[in-house]
C-alpha cells in the first residue's frame, strides 16, 4: 500500500491567492487553476478582466504540468516535428498544452499537484504560476 501526498482545498486557495497577488503586481488579470496529483481540479479563479478563452487554457496547462510532471514550457521543443513527443498536443483531445504557465508542484521531489495560469504573455503566465508555487513551497520548506 502507498501513502500519497496531495494538495487540499486550503493549499489550492493559498496558491491561488499568491498567484493573484503577483498578477495584480504586474497588472495582468489572469485565469488560475490548481489540481491535485491526480489531475482533479481543486480551485480556479478568473480575475476580473481575465480572458474568457484563458479559462480552458489555464485548466489545460495545469492538467499538462500535473499529468506529465513537467513544466509546460519544457515540453515545447520535444513536441516539435521530428522530436520524441511529437504529437503530444493532440493527446487527450487536445488538452496537452506546451506554452509556459503550467508547473507541477512538488514536495520532497514528488508531484502533489500543479498550477496553470493564462491570460498574459507566456513569460507573465509563468511568473504568476511560479509565485503560486513559491508560496506553497515556502509554507512547507
Amino acid at each position: 500500500m502507498r501513502t500519497q501526498n496531495r494538495l487540499d482545498f486550503n493549499d489550492a486557495q493559498a496558491i491561488i491567492s499568491a498567484a493573484v497577488k503577483q498578477a495584480e503586481a504586474i497588472g495582468v488579470p489572469m485565469c488560475i487553476a490548481v489540481m491535485d496529483e491526480s489531475c482533479n481540479l481543486l480551485g480556479f479563479m478568473r480575475m476580473d478582466g481575465g480572458k474568457v478563452p484563458s479559462i480552458t487554457i489555464a485548466i489545460d496547462k495545469c492538467f499538462t504540468a500535473t499529468g506529465t510532471r513537467k513544466p509546460t514550457h519544457d515540453l515545447a521543443t520535444p513536441s516539435m516535428p521530428g522530436n520524441p513527443v511529437y504529437g503530444l498536443t493532440s493527446a487527450h483531445a487536445g488538452r496537452m498544452v506546451v506554452i509556459a504557465g503550467g508547473l507541477p508542484i512538488l514536495v520532497d521531489g514528488e508531484v502533489v499537484g500543479g498550477i496553470g495560469v493564462s491570460s498574459g504573455t507566456p513569460a507573465q503566465d509563468l511568473e504568476v504560476a511560479q509565485a503560486g508555487v513559491d508560496a506553497f513551497t515556502a509554507k512547507y520548506a
